[in-house]
């Protein structure tokens, strides 16, 4: 394999410590290593800056709700322009949509930022082949994904009897049979009570039929996660999504994590990652007195070294949102009147589709906006903190090189603001006009690189430029003493000068230099325990009983997963 140096860059790293000072980076035979030979092919970085390759630790990109949005929403890639389908790239494959784009166009775009893994954050058990056959057409960069607990009727009764050890039992068989990487939790036990046309709104809302409350749900699922010792913490998308008034919920579902240490292997530090809480910080009684919260929240989540979160920061786009919380995408196309989809997921979990326009007219969307970026300003620990947009629900993920921009650019963000119809009164419900700070690009590389890989226990192969690690590095024409500013900064960051994924080269000034060029591959967790012949009982009892598909047919077999990397535990 061919051998590069990257000479005189401006690295940014968190695993090593450069914070932006000139060095050089090695790479030979797919890794960081210390030297390479004098035939090494040179990069010259003079001027640029360097980072390892980004991970994006929630983000829906492959599955049958994703497949639905493109589905019903055509007009996702029929118009023009950035929404059109063509050939971007001389060697690359047709790309098409927008908010919703094709598994091609996932994996180019990404490529161009800088991206080399993502985790995609619902995958339904029972449709867990389907989500690894998008995984898998999808160029170049490396995927997992997580399958969902938090409504699964197996996991209500084990952990209602206080059956620890069967719930682990079943996780690691359901973590086998999906493929799956770790335990996503969303709005636990209120999926189910929408299938009774019912909802779970606070913490100790009972669950209908099962005697449960989402506060023992997400208690007993991290009690299991830390008793499997999974290379990721429970993934929590809590209860109340998307309501005036939800941040009290959300610190409830935070302070469950409180009596929890992290038990694991992986560097992991942490037992909860509360995704997207941008939609988790509102204030108000309803839509007209509606209110950041998000500095009560951050002021939690900073004294609290057990929890993770991710933004979900607003981009001001027309999308397609789509959760694995039903019954708020039914509550969202009821206040929208647009196209809506749900589905009930046998005895999983449920699923819906909206359309949603934030449209900067309009007060509330412009809040949403300031809330989303002002979570990551009030962060204290970069590590713990990660950028998204919830792909595509708060916005398509191609805006993260605009997001980074409002962050790193005052002016940048405050133009915007101050240009919203009803600038005064969003500015009296946030506080994103009172805060100075721009994240710097250190900060930016650990948030979106060692930040995430910790969070998922992948910080031994991924997130830095340590020798040993996988060589993905990025290279952006961005000069630290002459930094770019607004849409300038943006566009460096959305066409990186180089990125190298597993030491190859597939990206040159933007351009993507072949259509698949490196194998791309597939993280799963193994999570070994003792046999356990009740949960076996229990397993083929439902199937029989209940689901509509044959236990023989509901494994993802090797043939869905070419390339796999399991992580043993």
């Amino acid at each position: 394999m061919t051998e590069y140096i990257i000479k005189n860059g401006h690295v940014f790293d968190a695993v090593t410590g450069h914070k932006g000072d000139v060095a050089d980076v090695c790479m030979k035979d797919g890794k960081i290593v210390d030297k390479v030979s004098n035939s090494a092919t040179v990069i010259d970085a003079t001027g640029k800056t360097v980072m390892g390759g980004a991970l994006d630790v929630h983000t829906h990109v492959a599955g049958p709700k994703v497949n639905l949005g493109r589905w019903y929403r055509p007009e996702d890639k029929f118009r023009l322009g950035e929404r059109c389908s063509a050939k971007i790239d001389p060697k690359t494959k047709i790309e098409g949509g927008f908010s919703i784009p094709t598994v091609y166009k996932t994996g180019y775009e990404y490529a161009r930022m800088g991206f080399a893994f993502l985790m995609e954050a619902a995958m339904p058990p029972l449709y867990s082949r389907h989500t690894h056959e998008e995984i898998r057409d999808t160029p170049i960069v490396d995927e997992a994904a997580m399958p969902v607990f938090g409504n699964n009727w197996f996991m209500f009764e084990y952990l209602k009897n206080g059956e620890i050890d069967n719930a682990a039992a079943y996780v690691a068989w359901m973590l086998r049979q999906t493929k799956g990487y770790g335990i996503k939790c969303v709005n636990p036990g209120g999926s189910e009570a929408w299938a009774w046309g019912l909802n779970c709104m606070t913490v100790n809302d009972p669950v209908p039929y099962f005697e449960i409350t989402p506060k023992e749900i997400i208690a007993g699922l991290i009690t299991t996660n830390e008793e499997l010792h999974l290379p990721h913490s429970v993934h929590l998308h809590s209860n109340n999504l998307g309501n005036p008034g939800n941040y009290t919920t959300t610190l409830d579902s935070l302070k469950i994590a409180e009596d929890f240490k992290p038990n694991n292997n992986f560097g992991r530090k942490t037992v909860l990652h509360h995704t997207h809480i941008q939609f988790h910080s509102y204030g108000g009684t309803g839509w007209g007195d509606f209110e950041s919260k998000s500095k009560e929240v951050m002021d939690y989540v900073n004294k609290t070294p057990q929890i993770s979160i991710d933004s979900g920061s607003v981009t001001l786009d027309e999308t397609t949102t789509m959760t694995a919380d039903g019954p708020f995408e039914y509550h969202l196309g009821a206040l929208n009147h647009l196209k809506w989809g749900n589905v009930d997921v046998e005895l999983e979990t449920s699923s819906g589709v909206v359309p949603y326009v934030y449209d900067p007219k309009v007060k509330v969307c412009d809040i949403q906006w300031a809330i989303g970026l002002e979570v990551p300003l009030f962060a204290a620990d970069p590590m713990r903190t990660m950028i998204t947009t919830d792909h595509p629900n708060a916005g398509p993920f191609t805006r993260y090189p605009r997001l980074y921009a409002w962050l790193m650019d005052k002016k940048y963000r405050d133009d915007l603001l101050n240009s919203f119809k009803y600038a005064t009164k969003v500015i009296d419900a946030t506080y994103l006009a009172e805060i100075d700070r721009e994240i710097s690009l250190y900060e930016l590389s650990q948030m979106t690189r060692a930040g995430p890989a910790q969070v998922l226990g992948l910080s031994g192969s991924m997130g830095g430029l340590a020798p040993g690690m996988n060589a993905n590095v990025a290279i952006y024409n961005i000069n630290p003493d002459n930094m770019q500013k607004g849409i300038e900064l943006e566009n460096a960051f959305a066409r990186s000068a180089y990125f190298f994924k597993d030491g190859v080269k597939v990206v040159e000034n933007g351009v993507v230099l072949d259509a698949d060029p490196v194998v791309k591959k597939t993280y799963w967790v193994n999570a070994k325990v003792p046999e356990n012949k009740q949960v076996m009982h229990d397993i083929n009892e439902k199937f029989l009983k209940y689901y509509s598909v044959n236990l023989d047919n509901y494994e993802v077999i090797d043939h869905y997963v070419p390339h796999q990397e399991i992580i043993e535990v």
